[in-house]
């Protein structure tokens, strides 16, 4: 992975910008022009905006460009990237097409709360110690939008497989979905739908890894942040909506999750392999599979679906070697 950034001051004096944010597009150019107008009020002197675009080839880049034209938003630019490599290299190429001293990720299906922008610079001074700080997420009509979580260890996925409130209290340093204090706080890992990224962790730790196309990327870069002695900062005074990925269709009517995407899996077993090895991945399988057992033979029972994806049982095995085969990009890279 390359981590090599090509500084460009985006401010009109040549300054280092305090906060760049990057808001990442895959042909979703109305989510981003949404998230746009919510920073109108909030982009003040050292902040630069800048709009990645993976890839899309829907038109999506001249769409965004008309927008800020006829929005007179000149404190925006947009950046193509020239392929799709996913989630993390698609936010990869907004921090190097620009220096600035911490970074603002957002996905395009967020909405930036007024003063949001303004506290989570507050907390970069107030936590000088934070190598990433997180805003409050949540839906558009003010519900909490979990956004901070305990790092996953392989028998975290019993507790995920079995689904059950029993082995959740028992399990609980284990579990995944852990309850949250309404205070500021330190999580272990953190949700990157909306997330700062200070400088010196990038100069330090490196950029995300684009091995990750999508998820377990954030998990993974959290872990490496605290192996490096930051601390994460959760800061509840500073909202965001995420709109949940409306376009993933992940969920369908009946409640019962669809189908992963091959790559979720593959990034699941990736995590696994890197931070606790061969023996780790096949433990977790080993865990997940144990408790789906258990919640299969309750949903007998209870003639209740606990809620897993289709196929998953038989998905966390098929990918179990993608760690160790050579790497391909579900986006075209290699």
């Amino acid at each position: 992975m390359d981590d090599a950034r090509a500084p460009a001051s985006a401010l009109p004096d040549g300054k280092l910008p305090k906060l760049a944010i990057v808001i990442l597009n895959f042909r979703t150019p109305r989510l981003v022009n949404d998230c746009l107008d919510s920073l109108r009020d909030q982009v003040g002197p050292g902040v630069a905006v800048l709009v990645v675009d993976n890839a899309s080839n829907d038109g999506s880049p001249a769409s965004i460009r008309a927008f800020l034209q006829q929005r007179s938003y000149g404190w925006a630019r947009v950046v193509e990237s020239p392929v799709n490599g996913g989630f993390a290299a698609g936010n990869n190429v907004g921090i190097r097409a620009i220096d600035a001293n911490a970074y603002l990720l957002l996905n395009s299906d967020t909405i930036v709360r007024p003063g949001a922008v303004e506290k989570l610079c507050q907390a970069l001074e107030d936590y000088p110690t934070a190598g990433l700080i997180v805003p409050r997420t949540e839906s558009l009509d003010g519900r909490f939008d979990r956004n901070a979580f305990v790092t996953p260890r392989p028998i975290s996925e019993f507790v995920r497989g079995a689904k059950i409130g029993v082995f959740s209290r028992l399990l609980r340093r284990f579990d995944v979905i852990a309850e949250l204090p309404t205070t500021s706080f330190e999580p272990e890992w953190v949700g990157f739908c909306a997330v700062v990224i200070r400088r010196a962790v990038i100069d330090q730790v490196g950029l995300l890894d684009e091995r990750f196309f999508m998820y377990y990327e954030d998990v993974d870069y959290c872990m490496r942040v605290r192996e490096a002695g930051f601390s994460i900062r959760y800061c509840p005074e500073a909202r965001v909506v995420h709109l949940l990925g409306g376009s993933s269709g992940l969920t369908s009517a009946n409640g019962v999750e669809k189908r992963a995407a091959r790559y979720l899996y593959e990034a699941r077993a990736r995590f696994f392999a890197k931070h606790y090895g061969r023996p780790g991945l096949v433990a977790a399988n080993v865990a997940f599979s144990a408790g789906y057992a258990v919640s299969r033979a309750r949903s007998l029972v209870t003639k209740k679906t606990a809620g897993h994806r289709e196929r998953e049982p038989l998905d966390v095995w098929i990918n179990t070697w993608a760690p160790f085969r050579p790497y391909t990009h579900p986006g075209g890279r290699s």
